[in-house]
């Protein structure tokens, strides 16, 4: 099969082809982009007009059509313009995954300005802290957000809209249906935009410290919509190859293609449901579910009454899913493909999707903030044949391996080294950080900070994060794969695996477990168990049980120093 994948891309890349490649001076980087890409955000939301009569978002019990959300966009794009928004200022938008963000989002690149994705778990400091850093002239909450920005509002001054509140306004503040009482203009403000203007600011998670604005161009945004089309269409094109060699036998009994139904419920202030959910499914004209928060029951009331066909959320989402006592009595047959990206998908978490789903296959996006999308892209037959692999890279980047000093490392199945990509989707930096943009990227290659190795048919393999590493009396332990292995365990439910000091070997492995409802471990059961698939040196030493689930980030990553912190001070 993958040697039809390949053959399918390089038929995708050829001349003529709609996902050709060439080589283009960006910042004076020689880099790859599609030949044929549109200029900017705002010509992709102006496409996506031709749905007007398509549903477009549903929220709850809420439901709009693309032509309902082009009328607001073009009424509130008209009014952020007279509040002073144009190319180079930008908006931040702080709320749930509500309609009015993404109503905010697209009224604001069509103007050339770029929206700032604060994170709606941030405190008061935090939203004060990325205020100031970004400077913007509106600021979009809201109820629960503008509760914390009273709290600063003196510090960071912005003019402020309020959406979904029912609290006393500060002065100057205006409710969302005041900014959009304006009559519908019927088109979108003239606006200039360079493909390389900034098109969102969006900041890195922060665990530690204060997070960094990632700069993510007009250009770098297009092309990822691109990528990730390219990519579905070089899988689709693969098995088409692959029956007609003979290789895979034809389907029979094929369903009639069913309208592409969204689900949404990873946060839009982040890349992954911004970056790769939304901007595709607005070009394609789907529906877009989103829901209040994350509840792995009511998600399957949504799939089943929305007849959703794509889930994307990050891996404990759909680990959620299958565990929920539900999935066997809702109807979930629409369902086409399963997965997403965030973190690792375990290979146990492959098969178990690929054989829960009816009609589907599951799926996978590697990618990061810092370019604007995905990196790589696994799903189908190639992901059930290499499920430890998140795919090759995408059309827009070349890809290569360096060691701790930065320098280059040879091009070999078995090499292990930090992976660094170079092309369009790369982010113009992090905002008025330049020695942090000259850390993480040089000469245009942005050096991801995953671990990584690149088989011969160009497949990568995250081995785990840099920093996410544990190094054992010399020995390196990834932390990934440790958890990988605990997961063909029945009885987990949840696993976070860190290093934790240790005065004989530097470090020692450890794991914090989360069981099943009605199951029981211990100890001395896990080791035994993973005896058989881990060297001795891997197995964690410290094993702790909690009975509440691992606590996350805002994007559904284990927040494992704060574990580390709680367990052992430090």
């Amino acid at each position: 099969m993958i040697q039809h994948y390949i053959a399918a891309r390089n038929d995708l890349d050829a001349p003529g082809s709609p996902f050709a490649t060439s080589v283009a001076d960006v910042r004076g980087v020689p880099t790859k982009v599609f030949t044929a890409a549109p200029p900017h955000m705002r010509a992709l939301w102006e496409l996506s007009a031709g749905h007007a009569n398509n549903e477009y978002l549903v929220y709850e019990d809420e439901r709009f059509t693309y032509a309902e959300i082009h009328s607001q966009v073009r009424t509130l794009a008209t009014y952020l313009q007279a509040q002073g928004v144009t190319r180079g200022t930008r908006v931040a938008v702080s709320m749930r995954n509500y309609p009015e963000w993404v109503v905010s989002y697209w009224a604001t690149v069509s103007l050339g300005a770029a929206l700032v994705g604060m994170n709606a778990w941030w405190t008061a400091s935090e939203m004060e802290y990325a205020l100031k850093d970004s400077t913007p002239i509106v600021l979009i909450v809201d109820g629960e957000r503008l509760e914390r920005f009273v709290e600063i509002k003196d510090a960071a001054p912005v003019h402020l809209i309020v959406t979904r509140n029912t609290s006393p306004l500060p002065d100057g503040a205006v409710m969302w249906a005041d900014a959009l009482s304006g009559n519908d203009p019927g088109t979108l403000p003239d606006a200039h935009i360079d493909t390389d203007d900034d098109a969102t600011i969006f900041y890195t998670s922060g665990t530690t410290g204060f997070p960094k604005g990632a700069q993510l161009t007009n250009r770098g945004s297009v092309a990822n919509i691109m990528n990730i089309a390219a990519m579905t269409a070089a899988t689709a094109l693969a098995e088409q190859k692959a029956i007609a060699a003979g290789d895979v036998p034809a389907p029979t009994n094929v369903p009639a293609a069913a309208p592409a139904v969204i689900f949404a419920p990873t946060p839009l202030f982040h890349v992954t449901a911004c970056n790769c959910l939304l901007h595709p499914s607005t070009l394609t004209g789907a529906k877009v579910v989103m829901m209040y928060k994350w509840d792995a029951g009511r998600a399957l009331e949504l799939i089943e009454r929305e007849k959703v066909t794509t889930f994307s959320g990050v891996p404990t989402m759909g680990r959620e899913l299958l565990m929920h006592p539900d999935w066997e009595k809702r109807d979930t047959s629409s369902l086409q493909s399963m997965g997403g990206g965030g973190s690792a998908v375990q290979p146990d978490l492959v098969h178990k999707i690929a054989g829960a789903l009816k009609g589907g296959q599951p799926s996978t996006g590697y990618g990061m903030t810092e370019t604007c999308g995905i990196i790589t892209a696994n799903a189908a037959r190639f992901y059930i044949e290499r499920p430890e692999s998140c795919g090759p890279l995408v059309p827009t980047l070349e890809g290569k391996l360096v060691d701790e000093d930065g320098n280059d490392l040879p091009r070999d199945p078995n090499t292990v080294g930090i992976l660094c990509v170079r092309g369009a989707v790369t982010i113009a930096g992090y905002l008025n950080r330049p020695e942090a943009t000259a850390e993480t990227i040089k000469d245009g290659w942005l050096n991801t900070g995953d671990v990584a190795r690149i088989d011969a048919d160009g497949f990568v393999y995250i081995v785990d994060r840099a920093k996410d590493m544990v190094i054992r009396g010399g020995e390196n332990v990834y932390c990934s794969e440790v958890e990988a292995a605990i997961y063909h365990h029945p009885s987990i439910a949840e696993a976070a695996v860190f290093g934790v000091p240790d005065e004989r070997l530097g470090e020692e492995v450890a794991v914090v477990l989360v069981l099943r409802p009605n199951t029981t471990l211990t100890e001395d059961e896990l080791r035994s168990f993973l005896s058989s698939t881990l060297a001795k040196h891997k197995i964690p030493s410290k094993i702790w049980f909690r009975n509440e689930p691992i606590p996350r980030n805002a994007t559904g990553k284990f927040l494992k120093r704060e574990l580390r912190k709680e367990l052992i001070g430090q």
